[in-house]
């Protein structure tokens, strides 16, 4: 039986989680999410594997990537979110499930957040639960 993988990809800025508006973000850092969301897959029996890219190229290539080696991918785009077509592209051209998170409510915030040119290609949005958000998103995939 083989375990099915997923990759927890994290765009821009991620990186800073921890040091980056603490008032929004928390103080917890992105390992620490890697932690937390590998005791969540271990108790799924799923594998995860993570990404974090600055750069739309590498992002791009991260999400060609879950055709051939993942199951499926949690993507926090983060500002490639409400405006990247080349993005949301890449997501329509991979035929595996993605499903958006997003750490705060981006409805609760500046407008411009509110919309999203990937989630019509996703196959469900999670926001505002912080770190919960991923959780409950590959819960969601792992339960497909």
């Amino acid at each position: 039986m083989t375990v099915k993988t997923y990759l927890i990809l994290n765009g821009p800025n991620l990186d800073r989680l921890g040091k980056r508006e603490p008032a929004l973000y928390g103080t917890a850092t992105l390992a620490d999410l890697q932690k937390r969301l590998e005791k969540t897959a271990a108790g799924l029996g799923v594998g995860v594997a993570f990404a974090q890219y600055n750069g739309e190229g590498e992002m791009i290539d991260a999400i060609h990537s879950v055709a051939d080696k993942y199951d499926g991918c949690v993507i926090n785009a983060a500002a490639y979110t409400h405006y990247s077509v080349a993005i949301r592209d890449a997501i329509a051209s991979v035929d595996k499930p993605f499903v958006e998170v997003h750490l705060t409510n981006v409805f609760a915030r500046e407008e411009f957040r509110a919309r999203s040119v990937i989630a019509p290609v996703c196959r469900g949005s999670v926001s505002g639960f912080g770190f919960l958000s991923y959780e409950l998103a590959l819960r969601a995939l792992a339960n497909e």
